[in-house]
């Protein structure tokens, strides 16, 4: 089945008086949603008894749950000091995960620095081997670990790059922000073709089945000649991307991903906005 849920806490969760991230999954489910997408963006802070709680929260309501890993992960990295802490970035965040009852971990590849784009991406493929390693030696090869394309043109993550990195195990797959590939892309997606085209290329290469359940983000996000700035809602008229080409797209290609809204402040009520277009409804 398709979900569809929000990243984190919306303004309106907040204009209610709630702040647990336990009240998020009645919330969630109160608007007809199934997903909700924590994150770890600032760092890997959590207790063993708070995950258990949320997890309780969760599946009394039925909702699925992901998490983002800390943003600051960078498998490009020059030094293999700093290198190595993204490794227990992302393995924290996934046993996190686990105890919260949840089985996707998203995140950030790398950026490029100083180095050329392909020692980059080398450096980033060499390092998702070792990443992979780690995986398997802690017992987490049930977790999905979903390396994210990126908005800006100085990080590594484009549709091919993304791609390239989940080829390397079955334990990846891809997470897809249309927001940020529009963006690192000046505009590019518009019709429902344009979405198919990204999604063909990847089912081609990484099989039906790998990407059947794949991960979404989506928001509409303004960008520069750089890509991207800063994330919007879905009240912006002027950069997009839309969401109804894209609907089309995953039922013309049978696809049920797990879809989570980026909007700013808004991602509550634009996640439930994507599952009416998605389902027949209007915005």
């Amino acid at each position: 089945m398709i979900k569809f849920g929000p990243s984190g806490n919306s303004d309106s969760f907040y204009a209610e008086g709630l702040e647990r991230t336990e009240e998020a999954a009645a919330f969630v489910k109160e608007r007809g949603l199934d997903c909700f997408e924590y994150s770890f963006g600032r760092g890997v802070r959590m207790s063993e008894e708070k995950a258990a709680s949320i997890k309780k929260a969760f599946d009394k309501e039925g909702v699925e749950i992901s998490v983002h890993a800390p943003y600051f992960i960078n498998f490009a990295n020059p030094d293999d000091e700093m290198a190595a802490k993204s490794y227990g970035y992302v393995l924290d965040s996934a046993k996190l995960c686990r105890l919260m009852g949840g089985k996707r971990v998203v995140f950030h590849p790398a950026a490029q620095g100083k180095a050329t784009r392909f020692q980059a991406v080398d450096k980033t493929i060499e390092r998702l081997h070792t990443l992979k390693e780690y995986i398997y030696l802690n017992g987490l090869e049930d977790m999905i670990f979903c390396p994210e394309t990126m908005g800006k043109l100085a990080q590594i993550g484009t549709v091919e790059e993304v791609t390239a990195f989940c080829l390397i195990d079955p334990v990846f797959t891809p997470c897809v922000d249309f927001g940020h590939i529009n963006a690192r892309e000046q505009g590019s997606l518009k019709t429902k073709e344009d979405y198919k085209s990204r999604l063909e290329y990847m089912i081609e290469k990484l099989g039906f089945e790998r990407m059947k359940h794949f991960h979404i983000h989506f928001s509409k996000i303004m960008y520069s000649a750089k890509g991207e700035i800063k994330h919007l809602t879905f009240e912006d008229e002027i950069y997009g991307p839309e969401f109804e080409p894209l609907g089309e797209a995953l039922k013309e290609l049978s696809l049920e991903p797990y879809i989570v809204s980026e909007s700013s402040g808004t991602q509550i009520e634009d996640a439930a906005a994507m599952k009416r277009i998605y389902f027949g409804g209007n915005l």
